[in-house]
C-alpha cells in the first residue's frame, strides 16, 4: 500500500484529499495541530472502509523540533502534500514579528523542511511532493501581505526542490481559487464574496474534490516536475 503524508488534513480541503487519496488505495497519514478529535474521527472513517488505512499524527509545524519529530515517526513515503497553512489578514501598516513567524514558518519553513527531511524516504519509493499554494502568489490579496509572501515563496520552494531532487521525486504545486470561504475573522463578506465571484471565468465557486483531484492527478503524472497548476475556474484571466 502506498504511503501518503497529508499536513493540516482533518478538516476542509486537507480531509477531502485524504478521502480521494484513501479511495485510491494509499495509507493516509492525517497530520493535524489542534483538530484532535475531528482527524481522529476521519481517520476512523477511513479505517471503517479499509482496516489500518489511516493513522494520524499531531504537530505544531511552525516549531522546527516537531517537525523534525514528525518526519522521524514516518518510516516509508510514496506522497507528500503540504497542505497546512496559516491565513489572516495582516495589513502592512499593522506589520509584526510574530505574525511574520507564525504565517512563515508554518507556509514556508514547515514545508521546506518536511520536503528535506522526508525526501529520501521519497526517493526509494520514486514519490511525489505536492505543495498547495495559492493563486495569490502571483496577484497579492490586499491586507494580506505576509500570507501573499508565504504562498509566492512556496512557488519558488517548489521549483527549486524539483531541481533539487530530481530525479527520483518529483514536486509540484496546486493553486487553489475560491474554494472553500475562509473562517472566522478572514471570511469576506458578502460584497466581497459576490466581487470575487465576478471575476470567475466559469461563474462559480470551485469544491474540494476540484483540488483533491488534481493532488492525484499530479501524484500519478511521473513525468511532470516543477509545474503549479491553477485551479481556479479562470479567475486568474481576470486578474
Amino acid at each position: 500500500m502506498k504511503t501518503a503524508l497529508v499536513t493540516g488534513a482533518a478538516h476542509r480541503i486537507g480531509a477531502q484529499i485524504c478521502h480521494t487519496l484513501h479511495k485510491d488505495n494509499y495509507h493516509v497519514v492525517i497530520h493535524y495541530r489542534n483538530s484532535s478529535q475531528a482527524a481522529k474521527n476521519l481517520a476512523n472513517k477511513l479505517n471503517s472502509i479499509r482496516q489500518n488505512s489511516a493513522s494520524t499524527l499531531q504537530a505544531e509545524l511552525s516549531n522546527i523540533q516537531e517537525v523534525s519529530k514528525l518526519c522521524d515517526t514516518i518510516k516509508s513515503l510514496n506522497l507528500l502534500v503540504n497542505n497546512a497553512s496559516v491565513f489572516y489578514p495582516t495589513p502592512v501598516n499593522k506589520l509584526n514579528q510574530h505574525d511574520y513567524q507564525t504565517i512563515m514558518n508554518t507556509n514556508v519553513m514547515a514545508p521546506l523542511f518536511l520536503s528535506s527531511t522526508l525526501s529520501d524516504k521519497l526517493a526509494q519509493s520514486q514519490g511525489c511532493i505536492v505543495n498547495i499554494v495559492d493563486i495569490h502568489s502571483e496577484r497579492p490579496l490586499k491586507n494580506h501581505a505576509i500570507y501573499n509572501i508565504s504562498k509566492a515563496a512556496i512557488v519558488m520552494t517548489t521549483k527549486t526542490l524539483a531541481k533539487e531532487l530530481a530525479p527520483n521525486v518529483r514536486v509540484c504545486g496546486v493553486s487553489p481559487g475560491s474554494i472553500l470561504w475562509p473562517k472566522d475573522t478572514a471570511e469576506p463578506d458578502q460584497t466581497q464574496k459576490d466581487k470575487m465571484l465576478k471575476k470567475i471565468v466559469l461563474k462559480k465557486q470551485g469544491s474540494a474534490q476540484d483540488i483533491a483531484d488534481t493532488v492525484l492527478f499530479l501524484a500519478k503524472s511521473t513525468y511532470i516536475t516543477g509545474q503549479i497548476i491553477n485551479v481556479d475556474g479562470g479567475r486568474t484571466l481576470n486578474q
